[in-house]
């Protein structure tokens, strides 16, 4: 490949192909079945060939195309076993890894971006990148101070690859539909387009990173690499080796599978709580198993996190709402639920449900919730998506009359997308021990905190202290991202 396709008659050709690929193979399907073949053994065959130019198609172009290969991979779980099997090899390879770009390339963006004496940042650079995602790839490398470093080198064009893709995508996104059964797949392009921009601006990004970098420093639990160097399409870090999370996924033990996934959703909720961002690309490409720290005493594996572009900002940690309703959903507080769903506009003012049966829809998806310890599945997951995308079902008629409000969509995004990795991972986890430490509102007592804090008036020196701390924090990574 020579380089990033950045035409967009080039690369909207190539996505156009996808669904006139599509509706060729099911003629060829067809002309199978009339052949004598069995529908069940044509099928595969079918699924097979899609999943194949599906992600050769993704992969090559990169962009916004495999952005959105690599947000549908983490729902893979939730597909029914005769869809999945022919598609998750396949889904495996687009999280790890994709066509690298020329050397005559990276070099001149390194040029453009360090100088033309971009080698004396490095006593090592590896020509062959390790790793290449949707807008950039990363390359192994020894930095002028000794320390082994992942330098991140964005394509050229990728801005407009990336909006290209994604306009082109949601044209045919009803073709797209069948990869994941019951899921509308155009809010899902629609809010990657929102977040293209912030994924561009390596210097969020770095923001972000340091501020995780700093909070997370000391974790026995978790590593965030620091970051070394920021240019505009460059970003230089601390290199992390470690087991990728897909591979864990294929081949890890039960011990691997169960240690990453506690550490995932403790990442998950404790992230926001610690440093008011939100890690809002959870697709396994993203995380690390990594050796534990001498001495620890809490298994032999800790959570490397790598790639901080796309955060959701919440100063104050996940919305306390979610944790007051899932408390209340668990108590069987129908009525007070529901008031509350009202309130967060998750239910429209011209609608009314049955406070019951928005109960009866809830009380499967939070089962985790309802254990010490739960067995994440796929054919769990299988079955609660199975549930809701029934036409037939209570839980779709419902379903389809509740609202997402934009302020929840990245967040439940992340969320569902957690819990399909969970899923591909088998794990075991102790989810509500991670609610109970991590999430506002969970605990009954955390209502009452609340309440207080609400009616307790600061006195003037410490309206004064309060003003100025809110001033010192301005100067943070997280408050200028």
């Amino acid at each position: 490949m020579s380089d990033l396709p950045r035409k967009a008659v080039t690369r909207t050709a190539k996505l156009a192909a996808l669904p006139l690929g599509i509706a060729g193979r099911a003629t060829w399907g067809l002309g199978k079945m009339i052949g004598g073949k069995s529908a069940e053994i044509v099928g595969r065959e079918l699924q097979q060939r899609t999943a194949e130019q599906l992600f050769k198609v993704l992969g090559e172009l990169k962009g916004g195309a495999m952005k959105f290969g690599q947000a549908l991979s983490v729902f893979e779980s939730a597909l029914p076993e005769e869809v999945a099997g022919p598609y998750r090899a396949a889904l495996t390879k687009l999280q790890e890894a994709a066509p690298p770009m020329p050397t005559a390339t990276v070099h001149a963006v390194l040029e453009e971006r360090l100088g033309d004496d971009w080698r004396e940042y490095f006593l090592e650079f590896e020509e062959k990148p390790a790793a290449a995602a949707s807008i950039g790839q990363v390359h192994r490398a020894v930095w002028h101070d000794g320390r082994e470093v992942a330098v991140k080198v964005q394509y050229p064009g990728a801005g407009e690859a990336l909006l290209s893709d994604l306009t082109q995508l949601s044209r045919f996104a009803k073709l797209l539909g069948p990869l994941i059964p019951g899921m509308d797949v155009k809010p899902l392009i629609t809010e990657l387009r929102d977040r293209i921009s912030e994924e561009l601006d390596y210097e969020l990004e770095s923001q972000a990173q340091q501020e995780h970098a700093r909070e997370f420093a000391e974790d026995p639990d978790v590593f965030v690499p620091e970051v070394l160097h920021q240019s505009e399409k460059v970003l230089v870090t601390e290199w992390i080796d470690g087991i990728p999370l897909s591979e864990v996924i294929a081949d890890g033990t039960e011990e691997q599978r169960d240690r990453a996934g506690q550490l995932l959703a403790r990442f998950l909720f404790s992230g926001p709580a610690r440093t008011g961002l939100l890690h809002a690309d959870p697709h396994p490409g993203n995380f690390r198993l990594l050796p534990a720290d001498e001495g620890d005493e809490d298994g032999a594996w800790k959570l490397g996190v790598l790639d901080f572009g796309t955060v959701d900002r919440l100063p104050g940690g996940l919305p306390s709402t979610i944790g007051h309703s899932l408390r209340m959903t668990l108590e069987g507080e129908a009525e007070s639920v529901y008031e509350l769903l009202c309130g967060e506009g998750f239910v429209k003012e011209n609608i009314e449900l049955d406070p019951d049966a928005v109960l009866d829809y809830l009380l499967p998806i939070i089962e985790p919730a309802q254990v010490d310890a739960f067995t994440f599945t796929r054919d769990w997951i299988r079955s609660q998506a199975a549930r809701i995308a029934d036409p037939r079902s209570p839980a779709h008629q419902l379903g389809k009359q509740l609202n997402l409000p934009p302020s929840y969509l990245l967040i439940h995004r992340v969320t569902l997308s957690t819990i399909g990795v969970l899923c591909q991972l088998g794990a075991t986890v102790r989810l509500r021990d991670e609610l109970e430490a991590w999430l506002p509102g969970f605990l009954a007592e955390d209502e009452t905190t609340e309440e207080l804090e609400e009616h307790e008036e600061p006195e003037e020196d410490e309206e004064l202290e309060t003003a100025e701390g809110d001033e010192a924090v301005t100067d943070e990574p997280a408050a200028k991202a």
